[in-house]
């Protein structure tokens, strides 16, 4: 009967060994799956990257607005500089805020 107990033992150890050890293949293979994707995903990550620098350059934009929407830069005398009140307003420690604006080519000025 001990022999038999210390047999049943020694077959549960080697069950356990192989499956330890065939647990470690498993996550070996699946570390380096998981290492491969990182790749792709690091190499898409800098394909993006290049895409967003390509589409945000300020000569493209400016020519995709020109092309696509007739948008040109203001003429001289198109852009108008306008005060939020008169400078004794705003007091000593503010400045009065400027906006600017850019007048239409229509007949008259304004739309």
């Amino acid at each position: 009967m001990k022999k038999l107990l210390a047999v049943l033992i020694g077959v549960c150890l080697v069950f356990v060994f192989v499956w330890e050890r065939v647990d470690m293949v498993r996550l070996g293979y699946h570390i380096e799956r998981l290492k491969h994707e990182k790749i792709l995903l690091e190499r898409e990550r800098d394909e993006l990257r290049v895409k967003v620098a390509t589409l945000s350059a300020p000569d493209r934009i400016a020519k995709v607005a020109a092309d696509k929407f007739g948008m040109t830069l203001p003429q001289p005398g198109q852009v108008v500089m306008v005060q939020s009140g008169p400078a004794e307003w705003s007091g000593a420690s503010r400045q009065a805020s400027e906006v600017r604006l850019a007048k239409a080519d229509v007949p008259g000025g304004r739309r």
